[in-house]
């Protein structure tokens, strides 16, 4: 692996064990961490075959890090209100924010996936990684609603975070692909203005290539 990862990752681990020393609910913690204890290791396996860009590494990583101060708060109960002196309307919205932070910063690495591995160009290149942070989205408004289901009780409500919000689910998904939307269109801005060929491969990408059906 190369210095910034391993630095970002050095970093990282005891941000999860501070995260993890005294948290608000300890099962919660622990549910709130099952998608990360899959994602860090594989990320350090594919490291060597698959290097992602700093940019990208350095998104995941503060994604990550704000994920572990909800987690250690158990997302509704992270005390924002008193560290920034903003009033209390009663909703805790720290878990929408990370939501749109979802978007926001792990598209781009998406973004890295669909052109090295799909080898996507043009209106594909963008489009792609917004279409697959809201299905991701989707799924994981899911998995919470699964957990409430299997875990009930205090811990189920906990996952889920609704606090009481019927539209909750919905809410969470659109401002993850407000985020993504935004970063996306900021790359997009910023290849059309340093990027000579960016106009023809943008229609290119959108040319029909084979006009045989499949059938």
């Amino acid at each position: 692996m190369a210095r910034l990862p391993l630095t970002l990752l050095a970093v990282f681990v005891p941000i999860v064990i501070v995260s993890g020393l005294n948290p608000v609910d300890r099962s919660d913690w622990l549910l709130e961490n099952v998608l990360v204890f899959i994602t860090v290791p594989l990320l350090v396996l594919t490291a060597r075959r698959f290097p992602f860009s700093h940019t990208s590494y350095l998104c995941i990583f503060v994604f990550l890090c704000i994920h572990e101060l909800g987690a250690h708060y158990a997302y509704s109960n992270v005390p924002y209100h008193d560290w920034f002196g903003i009033e209390d309307t009663g909703r805790n919205h720290f878990d929408r924010f990370v939501h749109f932070l979802y978007g926001l910063l792990i598209a781009y690495p998406m973004r890295e996936i669909f052109l090295r591995i799909a080898d996507v160009r043009g209106f594909w290149g963008y489009f792609l990684p917004l279409d697959l942070v809201m299905s991701t989205s989707m799924l994981y408004e899911l998995i919470e609603w699964a957990a409430a289901e299997v875990f009930g009780g205090d811990l189920g409500q906990a996952f889920l975070g609704s606090q009481g919000d019927e539209w909750d689910a919905h809410k969470d998904m659109a401002l993850a692909s407000l985020g993504a939307l935004l970063t996306m269109t900021l790359v997009a801005a910023i290849h059309a203005r340093c990027q000579r060929d960016f106009s023809r491969e943008f229609i290119e990408s959108l040319r029909i290539k084979n006009a045989e059906p499949l059938d």
